[in-house]
C-alpha cells in the first residue's frame, strides 16, 4: 500500500517543539524527493521543507531556522523537527514524496496528516 503514515503531533505552548516523524513505504522509499507541508483552517497547502536523495534539504523562510528535516535511510522514516513554535504554526502537517520534478508542481504520494495545535 502506498500510504505514507506520519505521527507526533499535539498541542504545545509557544515556543515550544515537536518532532513530526513520517514512515514511507519501502515501494517509495527511493523517491527523489520527500518533505513537508501543512495546512491551516482556510488557508492552502503551504510546502514547508524537503529533501532530495542526497541529503541536500530546503526550507521555506516562515520555518527557516526553526524547523530541520531529516531522514533515517534504513528504517525509511522522515522526521520534522519543529522548535520555537508560533501560534501561526498551527496546522495540519503532511508528509509526501515523488521524484523531485513531480514533487516541485504537486506530490502524489501523501500521508493524511497529523494535527499540530500551538497555544499562546
Amino acid at each position: 500500500q502506498l500510504q505514507l503514515v506520519e505521527s507526533g503531533g499535539g498541542s504545545v505552548q509557544a515556543g515550544g517543539s515537536l518532532r513530526l516523524s513520517c514512515t514511507v513505504p519501502p515501494a517509495l522509499s527511493r523517491m527523489g524527493c520527500m518533505g513537508w507541508f501543512r495546512q491551516a483552517p482556510g488557508k492552502e497547502r503551504e510546502w514547508i521543507a524537503r529533501i532530495g536523495s542526497g541529503g541536500t534539504t530546503t526550507a521555506a523562510d516562515s520555518v527557516k531556522g526553526r524547523f530541520a528535516i531529516s531522514k533515517d535511510n534504513a528504517n525509511n522514516i522522515l522526521w520534522l523537527q519543529m522548535n520555537s513554535l508560533k501560534v501561526e504554526d498551527t496546522a495540519m502537517y503532511y508528509c509526501a514524496t515523488d521524484n523531485c520534478i513531480q514533487f516541485l508542481r504537486r506530490p502524489n504520494y501523501w500521508g493524511q496528516g497529523t494535527q499540530v495545535t500551538v497555544s499562546s
